[in-house]
């Protein structure tokens, strides 16, 4: 016979995970790189579309690219210390485990990129392409965290409540 009741989700923090995220200087650190990223993301985006379309501007495309590329490094090892101090291990913490999956391949694309474009292994055409490509895992990755972080207020004030009936 099985068991019909509804099931409870884990909340995506524990109270205490949750004192040690508002606690953490990574927490601002983290919501100080990701709009910077998005912003350079899309700077980056707009000169990679201009060179594919019009042949023009390789070198800044290429640069920009590249700054991409470090500030996605600078992301990834803040919010993997950011993790570390939230909830005890720097990958794969329950709670993030599939963005931080989804994660490393964006990381590979982008090391990909690089890795092309020190070597030679591609033409300016090719590497936008890949460039692209790395950028399309960024944005289903981004996607997941906001739908994340958002999951995460909508539960704050219910267990913000619940905590309260709790406290009467």
């Amino acid at each position: 016979m099985s068991d019909h009741r509804p099931q409870i989700a884990r909340p995506l923090y524990t109270a205490e995970e949750r004192r040690r995220r508002d606690a953490s200087v990574w927490t601002l650190v983290q919501g100080v790189l990701a709009p910077a990223q998005f912003f350079i993301f899309l700077v980056s985006l707009i000169l990679v579309l201009r060179y594919l379309a019009t042949g023009e501007g390789e070198a800044a495309a290429t640069a920009s690219v590249v700054v991409k590329t470090l500030a996605l490094y600078a992301i990834m090892i803040t919010g993997s210390i950011w993790e570390k101090e939230v909830f005890g291990r720097y990958l794969f913490a329950p709670a993030f485990f599939w963005e931080d999956v989804f994660s490393m391949l964006v990381l590979a694309l982008h090391t990909a990129y690089l890795a092309a474009l020190a070597c030679g292994w591609l033409d300016a055409r090719g590497l936008m392409f890949l460039a692209l490509a790395a950028y399309g895992a960024y944005v289903v990755n981004a996607t997941q965290f906001l739908l994340k972080l958002r999951a995460a207020r909508l539960q704050e004030p219910a267990r913000d409540k619940t905590e309260m009936e709790c406290a009467l």
